[in-house]
């Protein structure tokens, strides 16, 4: 199971939440609050899993998910955005994005969907 998490957000506020969340699930290494420190802090922390906002300046998740995802395939990234649009979703998708949930974030929401890309257990971790 993957144990290094790095949580992007432009807002402090849903990078605490986030990080809150899943604390008890991965190990919190790092968070960013736009793509370009996103990318950065990937290449200095090389989490397992990321958590990515869409909307955000300087440099949108959309095309963090694309630097990330050429830098390292492998690694997991579960999209929490208040976007719910479903083509910004796609376009997020196509760039490599493995799931995603909206905000507010739902802890059970969250875990189920890290549970569906991370093969988890059905049991609930919470």
């Amino acid at each position: 199971m993957s144990d290094r998490a790095l949580v992007v957000d432009d807002s402090s506020f849903q990078r605490t939440i986030v990080s809150n969340t899943i604390e008890d699930w991965f190990d919190i290494v790092a968070t960013a609050e736009n793509g370009k420190e996103a990318i950065e802090q990937f290449k200095k922390e090389r989490p397992d899993v990321v958590t990515m906002d869409i909307m955000m300046p300087e440099m949108d998740g959309i095309t963090a998910v694309k630097n990330i995802k050429e830098i390292s395939p492998e690694t997991i990234i579960v999209m929490v955005t208040s976007v719910k649009q479903k083509q910004k979703m796609r376009e997020a998708a196509k760039a490599g994005a493995d799931g995603y949930v909206t905000k507010p974030v739902n802890t059970k929401k969250l875990r189920d969907e890290f549970a569906d890309v991370l093969d988890w257990p059905a049991a609930s971790q919470e």
